[in-house]
């Protein structure tokens, strides 16, 4: 014969209450450990001071699949003492109040150019190093540019150099 629960009997809550701390600590340190430190501005390097850019030009051409891609080439002067083998250009562009809308983080290229013709190649500054004194042509591509960007050439700065 099957009992009948009495209504005086009381109901153990300890492992609901041992659960909910469990989740409540498990969310805390998620919260805690995921939150971004500091200033996530990326720092320049002191050399870059030594780079000078000049003859900044900005392009866009439609690709194969129908979106745009934006292109800026600028020559950049190597006016230190060390030869420039590499490192990261940091473009920021704002819109018309001024307002930062888009950080890119993208490889030094050089455009040099092609062998056989046509259009120029960009090579990986290892390949096409700056010496003291000397410039080259840079090409940044960019895939995608903020709506709210104002079209005015981005802020420019390098991060990460690698010299020879």
């Amino acid at each position: 014969m099957l009992q009948q629960p009495n209504a005086s009997e009381e109901r153990n809550y300890i492992p609901i209450i041992v659960g909910l701390a469990v989740v409540v600590v498990v969310v805390a340190a998620i919260a805690f450990l995921g939150r971004t430190r500091g200033d996530n501005k990326p720092t320049v390097d002191p050399y870059a001071q030594k780079l000078q850019v000049t003859d900044m030009k900005l392009s866009q051409a439609d690709n194969f699949v129908g979106s745009r891609v934006t292109y800026l080439d600028f020559t950049l002067t190597n006016t230190g003492d060390k030869t420039l083998g590499g490192g990261n250009v940091i473009a920021s562009f704002k819109n018309t109040l001024g307002e930062n809308v888009q950080n890119e983080r993208l490889p030094l290229r050089a455009l040099v150019p092609n062998q056989l013709g046509g259009y120029p190649d960009q090579l990986d500054l290892g390949l096409a190093p700056i010496a003291p004194g000397k410039s080259r042509t840079i090409r940044l591509t960019l895939e995608h540019v903020s709506g709210d960007w104002n079209q005015a050439a981005p802020d420019l700065s390098f991060a990460d150099l690698r010299f020879k």
